[in-house]
């Protein structure tokens, strides 16, 4: 009875599940690939690339442009003293005037004034001047004396008639100096400097020549007599208020 017994326990102790060790676990699935997810993050990671690269190569596509350095009256005109060259991002919707086109743009007349510090477009200018309405235009051509020195682009001044007659004696020996005073009067008292050959402009004067070019705006009313006053070389030009730095 007790070998039976026994046995029979031994058979029980047998027939249990036997317990994993403490150092054992349990094997895991393998990992699942997805190469769409891969493929997506090389294409974002070239994309990207390509982006930065065509940045890069647009900011260096560079042209230099013509940049206004001094305030151009409506009927102005371009000249080295009055511009420099500037670098700027090329833009085909923007109509830049390239530097190399300066002389060509000294032929036409810019269509409204321009301050000071604008890179200049092709819209700015044109073959005609557009003077405001009651104002006009008038050429003098001056000699040493009848213009202020360092006369310049947008200037403010006022438009004299000066008389050249010489009086003669009287029989008292006075002179007629009181009839030649008399015809020495302003005739316009504010007109604006719309252009004069600046100091790099060697090809704006004709070589040899002591005479100065300059075009005065002025209200229209005032037009016909400053004209017939320079065509008899009449007239000399003072500076008045109105200017910068006065």
């Amino acid at each position: 009875m007790k070998i039976q017994e026994r046995t029979g326990a031994g058979v029980g102790r047998s027939a249990a599940p036997a317990q994993p060790s403490v150092g054992d676990r349990l094997p895991t699935p393998p990992r699942e690939r997805k190469p769409a997810l891969a493929a997506l993050a090389v294409l974002l990671i070239l994309v990207g690339a390509l982006g930065a690269t065509m940045l890069v190569l647009q900011a260096g596509d560079r042209i230099e442009v013509v940049k206004v350095t001094a305030p151009i009256p409506a009927g102005g005109s371009v000249s080295k003293s009055n511009t420099t060259s500037v670098m700027v991002a090329k833009d085909d919707s923007i109509h830049y005037v390239e530097w190399t086109q300066l002389n060509e743009l000294k032929k036409l007349k810019a269509v409204n004034a321009i301050p000071a510090g604008v890179v200049a477009v092709g819209e700015m200018f044109g073959s005609e001047a557009g003077v405001a309405a009651g104002k006009a235009t008038v050429g003098l051509s001056l000699k040493a004396g009848q213009y202020p020195t360092g006369i310049k682009q947008g200037d403010t001044v006022a438009a004299y008639r000066v008389s050249t007659a010489t009086g003669s004696g009287n029989s008292n020996g006075n002179s007629n100096s009181s009839s030649s005073a008399s015809s020495n009067s302003v005739i316009a008292d504010s007109a604006r400097v719309s252009y004069v050959p600046g100091p790099k402009d060697s090809g704006d004067e004709i070589v040899g020549s002591t005479n100065l070019a300059v075009t005065l705006t002025v209200d229209s009313d005032k037009a016909a007599d400053l004209a017939q006053a320079a065509s008899n070389g009449e007239v000399a030009l003072v500076k008045v208020p109105g200017n910068s730095g006065n």
